[in-house]
């Protein structure tokens, strides 16, 4: 694709095969929104030319949650193991360049912030042992064994081909969320967190629906259900007929639930969400035979750059600079 009339007419038909071909786990995507990487898919980008990233005069100040301490990491080492945090080494290499970009721009913006306040000796947290935003090349090494070289090789061509890239909306630099899977659309960020940023709103991402993990279930016991709703809401009124505990919510466009009333309280999808483990707020509720079923699509926040839609994108010859003006509009690209 050579522009955005591409793309769109990709999303289109996208969207026409989602309503005729059944919903089936095509892809192979177990990771975290918040972190953590997608797993091994088939096929690698490695074209097993050894490539090196330079050091960088700049550098982050990461807190490791796990020990407490404060280390710091330059710049381009911090890309390298943002990229290995949340996508597979073996994903497009254009997909891997647009979550470069992406991370690099979120985790700047947040160390611009912080270092404009006094008293801050971080710039934010991390945990390198659980995979956590940042990786360290040893931990890449314990978990990738024989194919660390191979994997290495991939996320440093893909680092090194946009050192120092970041996305800017009217000269500042953006709040580049990003997430694993979407509902079939992203966010508003007004829907999910209450904020509007004019560069986080809803675009089409179809391809997700053919991603493994886009529709997940829980399941749980009257009482437990109780016991989940209470912590987050104890003046909730869950007596009587358990059926009628749960009102019809009020959903974003793309599916985000908003509020909810549960005991004759209102809830937001994101309460629900974190109360009850679920891997997004688009979600139903149904009850039947002593027991509550969420029905759940997609997988994170919903709101920014769906990393399954950039892969997909990326495989269809989207360019890591389509894939991040689709999923970022109006934002530009600049070298810091």
């Amino acid at each position: 694709m050579s522009s955005k009339r591409g793309i769109l007419l990709l999303c289109l038909i996208f969207f026409l095969c989602m309503t005729l071909i059944p919903l089936a786990g095509l892809g192979g995507s177990s990771g975290s929104a918040s972190g953590g990487g997608f797993g091994s898919k088939n096929g690698s980008n490695s074209s097993g030319t050894s490539v090196s990233l330079p050091p960088s005069t700049k550098q982050f100040r990461i807190r490791d949650t796990a020990t407490g301490n404060i280390i710091t990491v330059d710049d381009n080492a911090f890309v390298r193991g943002a990229i290995a945090a949340e996508m597979s080494p073996e994903a497009p290499q254009e997909a891997l360049k647009a979550q470069a970009v992406a991370a690099y721009t979120y985790y700047s913006r947040i160390r611009q912030i912080r270092r404009a306040q006094s008293g801050n000796s971080y710039d934010f947290d991390a945990c390198p042992s659980e995979w956590s935003v940042y990786v360290t090349d040893s931990e890449m090494q314990k978990r990738w064994g024989n194919s660390y070289p191979k994997y290495s090789d991939s996320l440093n061509k893909a680092a090194s081909a946009v050192l120092g890239q970041v996305l800017e909306y009217n000269g500042a630099l953006i709040d580049a969320t990003y997430f694993a899977i979407s509902s079939g659309n992203t966010e508003n960020s007004a829907d999910v967190w209450g904020t509007q940023y004019p560069y986080l709103v809803s675009v089409a991402s179809p391809w997700d629906a053919f991603a493994g993990g886009y529709q997940s279930s829980a399941a749980f016991s009257d009482s437990e259900f109780v016991e989940r709703v209470k912590k987050v809401c104890p003046s909730a009124n869950l007596t009587g007929d358990a059926g009628s505990w749960v009102s019809s919510p009020v959903c974003s466009a793309a599916g985000t639930v908003k509020t909810i009333q549960i005991g004759g309280q209102n809830l937001t999808g994101m309460q629900v969400r974190q109360a009850f483990g679920l891997r997004s707020a688009v979600f139903t509720i149904t009850h039947s035979n002593g027991q509550f079923t969420f029905t759940v699509k997609g997988y994170g926040h919903g709101v920014g750059m769906s990393q399954t839609g950039a892969e997909a994108m990326a495989r269809e010859g989207a360019t890591y600079r389509e894939i991040l003006s689709w999923y970022y509009p109006g934002t530009e690209i600049r070298t810091l």
